[in-house]
């Protein structure tokens, strides 16, 4: 009788400790999937789709996600750079005016007759140049990112009234549109530029000696100094290329159009930055990846669609981006302080 009872309790007891190893198991696999944001993104743009499924029979339609991925062309494109700067502790708020700006400068030099190769190319040095002044400005001047951008924002809006006349550039020649426009196995040109930059981009912020940098200086600037790291380097090439890369989004989205205007790209950069931030990237800096922030972007993209399909007003559509971009600051600094707690 007593050896039957042992026997029970000890079964018991093996079925007990199996039952706890499980819920660790468990547990652990949950911590593991939410230590990652691209996973919970993820999913989280999965059961998103998933429901706009049976809302809307539009939303896995061909042309629908094609038109998700070519709005998603530009803000993912300039993300790349946007994440990397956040990375490092920087910031820009000039992105827009530069897209606008590279478009510009673009679409006149076309019309003056320049060819298309030598015009792209001088559209491009033009935005390089404003990303070489804020960094040179942050770099060297220590001036505070956030105004050093914000001046250049509302600088370059102003040069380039003066420049287009506050008119819109049109009749941009076949050979450059069909950037924007060419297609190729039915998926326009822009959509393949920007998987190619969000590929290369992630490769290099996970291997590249150079690009990881960002993430000691974003930790501490002043052990990345002392561990010789060029900082001031770093920085400036930091918004040279989130510069170019606004180029380049603004170049696709001026092909697309067959047109460059002076008012495209407003409200840009909160967008970018939003993205940027949902993807897993700190305000404070040493945070954030390329993939997070391109599916932070496909999220906002997504989002903007299913709003749009439901036939919310566009003004709700605002205050909904400007709630999500205060949620996930909110969240971003809770973070950083519960990591404080734990040091």
């Amino acid at each position: 009788m007593s050896t039957r009872v042992n026997s029970e309790n000890g079964s018991n007891l093996e079925s007990a400790i199996t039952s706890v190893d499980q819920s660790r198991m468990l547990i652990n696999a949950a911590k593991a999937l939410t230590a990652y944001r691209e996973s919970v993104l993820i999913l989280v743009i999965l059961i998103f789709g998933l429901c706009m499924t049976f809302a809307s029979p539009v939303f896995l339609t061909w042309r629908n996600i094609e038109a998700i991925l070519l709005a998603l062309s530009v803000e993912a494109t300039i993300a790349i750079g946007m994440v990397i700067l956040l990375i490092s502790g920087g910031l820009d708020l000039s992105v827009g005016s530069t897209l606008a700006f590279a478009g510009v400068v673009t679409g006149l030099t076309l019309n003056a007759g320049v060819p298309v190769t030598v015009s792209i190319l001088i559209g491009l040095l033009a935005a390089a140049g404003v990303g070489m002044v804020n960094g040179l400005l942050v770099a060297k001047m220590k001036i505070n990112p956030f105004i050093t951008t914000l001046g250049m924002m509302i600088s370059i809006r102003g040069l380039l009234l003066v420049t287009a006349k506050g008119r819109a550039v049109l009749n941009l020649s076949e050979s450059f549109t069909v950037i924007g426009q060419g297609r190729l196995f039915n998926v326009q040109y822009p959509i393949y530029v920007m998987i190619a930059l969000v590929i290369i981009g992630d490769i290099l912020m996970r291997n590249s000696r150079f690009m990881r940098q960002n993430y000691y200086i974003g930790g501490n600037e002043k052990a990345a100094r002392l561990s010789g790291i060029n900082v001031d380097l770093v920085k400036i090439f930091d918004y040279c290329l989130v510069a170019v890369l606004a180029g380049i989004a603004g170049l696709l989205i001026t092909a697309r159009f067959g047109s460059s205007s002076v008012t495209v790209g407003g409200g840009l950069e909160l967008r970018v930055i939003t993205a940027a931030i949902i993807g897993g990237a700190s305000l404070s800096g040493g945070e954030g990846s390329v993939l997070g922030a391109f599916l932070g972007a496909l999220f906002m993209g997504v989002l903007a669609n299913s709003l749009n399909l439901l036939g919310v007003d566009v003004y709700w559509q605002r205050l909904i981006t400007g709630l999500i971009l205060i949620i996930a600051v909110v969240f971003d600094v809770i973070n950083e302080r519960r990591k404080e707690r734990q040091q």
